[in-house]
């Protein structure tokens, strides 16, 4: 078992961040990701602009001899300080001094009728299949739900030839103008979301809008959104919709971290309340790019024995834009009333809302209808119950992923080797 100085769990903006920061200053440095490359979901291509930091922190990674553990998940913490990885073909267990926890943030997702058809994804999921060959030209796309990502994707798309029929974002007019007003103290993003705009200018944008109900034999047809109480059908080949995020904190709940308001709760060093764990990104908060960096780069540094004093002014103007915007968009109530007797909430298991009105928690729900034991091990319909019924599940058991049963079978390889 190799020991590293530190371990950096994400490769994303905040990881990369991390462990060049790490890395740059002496600390022999691994960085795990599920993905093959580093760059995480916002940094999987950009056809808006091409962003000078990702190459400049892709050089970094490559010239300070960080070890890169790519196609690799994190899925238990079998012994203190060891993290168990299973990679496609089996698995390695790697200890650590002190570990970044940087796994970043997932869509929401909020049930309605017809939400399981073909044809009706994420918005940052469709996104991402766009990215990989998915052919988008000509397709005729409706956006739905909530948070700047609609925007974002809708530019994308647009640049791709994809017809955008409608953005329809359900916090309401006054709540969108105030979000723009806080925006003018962030003149970086102010400006990012004016080229998003520009991009997808022809594709209608509606506050206080919603999808009611998704129609199609499997495949998805068309859409019926509600505008401000006004319902109309649009008929459609995509539908992307997601209600902004929520953080991945399976991780962090394995290793005991204190949760606070639905977010790990760090001090200005960005330590946890275990010792020695470190967290970066939109699991502290989701505010986006600058923010994901700059906590990135502070964790870097203290695990490395460094001051990071100088960032934290710039790291706590990005966290009250991170305020802003949960506040901003924040899922109205009235979607709660979307979901039907008969309308799936859990989706791996085929598991209706008839079936979860009796239960009484999370855990029961679990035990009685095998909500959340699918394969997302309820990531989807974790978020969606959350919400709904108001359940939380404080807890994370290994495996935090779907693992081979060889890979947590396997005893913990006793090793004082480092690097």
């Amino acid at each position: 078992m190799r020991i590293f100085d530190v371990v950096v769990v994400g490769a994303g903006p905040a990881g990369m961040a991390a462990a060049s920061a790490a890395a740059r200053h002496g600390a022999s440095v691994c960085l795990i990701d599920d993905n093959a490359k580093p760059g995480g979901q916002i940094w999987r291509g950009n056809d808006i602009y091409r962003d000078d930091r990702f190459t400049g922190l892709q050089e970094a990674l490559s010239d300070s001899g960080v070890v890169l553990r790519g196609e690799s998940s994190v899925v238990a913490h079998p012994a203190a300080k060891v993290l168990r990885i299973e990679t496609l073909t089996g698995f390695e267990d790697i200890g650590y001094r002190r570990i970044i926890i940087a796994t970043g943030a997932r869509e929401r997702f909020l049930p309605f009728p017809g939400w399981t058809l073909q044809g009706v994804m994420g918005v940052g999921g469709l996104q991402a299949m766009v990215k990989g060959g998915l052919p988008i030209e000509g397709k005729r796309v409706v956006l739905s739900g909530s948070g700047p990502l609609l925007l974002a994707v809708a530019a994308a798309l647009a640049t791709k030839g994809a017809r955008i029929l409608g953005i329809f974002e359900q916090a309401s007019a006054a709540r969108v103008i105030n979000f723009g007003v806080q925006l003018l103290r962030f003149p970086g993003k102010l400006r990012d979301g004016a080229v998003y705009r520009a991009a997808a200018r022809r594709a209608p944008y509606r506050t206080g809008a919603w999808i009611i109900e998704a129609h199609g034999d499997r495949l998805l047809q068309s859409v019926t959104v509600s505008t401000n109480g006004v319902v109309r059908t649009i008929e459609c080949d995509y539908l992307g919709y997601g209600f902004h995020l929520v953080p991945n904190l399976e991780l962090p709940r394995l290793l005991q971290c204190q949760i606070r308001s639905g977010y790990v709760d760090v001090s200005e060093t960005q330590g946890t309340s275990v010792p020695g764990v470190y967290c970066a990104g939109e699991s502290t908060g989701v505010g986006g790019l600058e923010k994901a960096l700059c906590e990135g780069e502070i964790a870097g540094l203290i695990c490395a024995g460094q001051s990071g004093s100088h960032l934290y002014k710039r790291r706590d103007r990005q966290a009250r834009f991170a305020k802003h915007l949960d506040r901003a968009f924040a899922p109205r109530p009235e979607l709660k009333k979307l979901v039907t007797p008969d309308t799936f909430v859990c989706r791996c298991e085929d598991v209706p809302r008839r079936a979860l009105d009796a239960m009484h928690s999370w855990r029961e729900a679990k035990l009685q209808t095998r909500c959340g034991m699918g394969p997302c091990q309820g990531r989807i319909c974790g978020p969606a119950t959350e919400f709904l019924f108001g359940w939380n599940s404080e807890h994370a058991r290994p495996p935090v992923l779907p693992a081979r049963v060889s890979t947590i079978a396997c005893p913990v390889e006793v090793s004082r080797d480092t690097v």
